[in-house]
């Protein structure tokens, strides 16, 4: 794994779009800052989500991307795609899909960090860039990003670096995760052990056992 840095700490408020004619508040236009920010268990301050549903809440209390990921999309996209155009609160340094596991605890600055899941894009990641196949892009290629919940609060700082606390048991890849959930979507070995790792977020494990429930009823 290549050197962890955060590289942007980006933050922002939910604001109104205008969506196929609609009114739609999204919380995906961040922008980067270089002050010390506090990280709440819950969010940045100075941050917020439109949609408190599908997005923040304590498993999902920070999305994460990693720059790793940027020179693909602005080659396929033909965009220059600054730091934070994913929507992401952190730009990390390596810390890859495939380099990382839910259930792995890092700590920055003054804070401690988990790996909860993979990040799940929405339309309005479409809409930002003028792509409306960009959230199922994202899901093909398993360039997601993924969450942070935080089990200590404190400040962060841009240009702080992370260090590895405790590596999950389990080593259950974000990259694997996002291979179960998509594409291999009954292999109920692998649904079962991404269901025993005790740090996955409660909204991916009510769908995979859902999945499971399902596939008992019909025998």
């Amino acid at each position: 794994m290549n050197a962890m840095q955060l590289l942007s700490l980006n933050v922002g408020k939910p604001i109104v779009i205008d969506y196929n004619g609609k009114p739609v508040e999204t919380g995906i236009y961040k922008q980067p800052t270089e002050h010390a920010v506090y990280l709440s268990a819950v969010q940045l301050e100075g941050d917020g989500q439109a949609d408190r549903v599908n997005h923040g809440g304590e498993d999902k209390a920070l999305c994460v991307y990693s720059a790793g990921r940027y020179g693909y999309w602005r080659e396929r996209l033909n965009l220059e795609l600054p730091y934070g155009a994913f929507g992401e609160n952190f730009t990390v340094s390596g810390m890859l899909e495939q380099e990382v596991h839910i259930g792995d605890i890092f700590q920055l600055g003054e804070t401690v960090v988990q790996i909860s899941q993979p990040r799940q894009p929405c339309f309005k990641l479409g809409k930002k860039h003028n792509e409306p196949t960009l959230p199922m892009q994202v899901q093909e290629t398993g360039y997601s990003g993924y969450y942070f919940r935080v089990l200590e609060t404190g400040y962060v700082q841009q240009g702080q670096s992370f260090k590895l606390v405790q590596r999950d048991a389990a080593g259950i890849s974000i990259a694997e995760a996002n291979r179960v959930k998509y594409h291999d979507k009954r292999d109920w070995d692998a649904i079962n052990a991404l269901l025993s790792v005790e740090a996955l977020s409660d909204s991916w494990r009510a769908s995979l056992q859902k999945r499971l429930d399902e596939r008992d009823k019909q025998g």
